[in-house]
């Protein structure tokens, strides 16, 4: 069994969607961007939950264009 977990901070998902790590926070404050935990005072993000968010987007802007 394994119990490996990727855990990405607010930097790394930053530089995974290529804008500031202020725009992370603000996503985070208004509850919109992917699902984390509190370590502290730090937030990480489950890279799991962030390719699910990330999914759920592409569905989303879909959507958006067939209508």
């Amino acid at each position: 069994m394994t119990t490996d977990v990727v855990w990405l901070t607010t930097e790394d998902l930053a530089r995974r969607f290529q804008v500031p790590v202020k725009t992370i926070s603000v996503w985070a404050s208004a509850g919109k961007g992917p699902r984390y935990i509190k370590v502290g005072r730090y937030r990480r993000y489950r890279l799991s939950d962030v390719e699910e968010w990330e999914r759920d987007l592409l569905k989303t802007s879909r959507t958006r264009r067939a209508a």
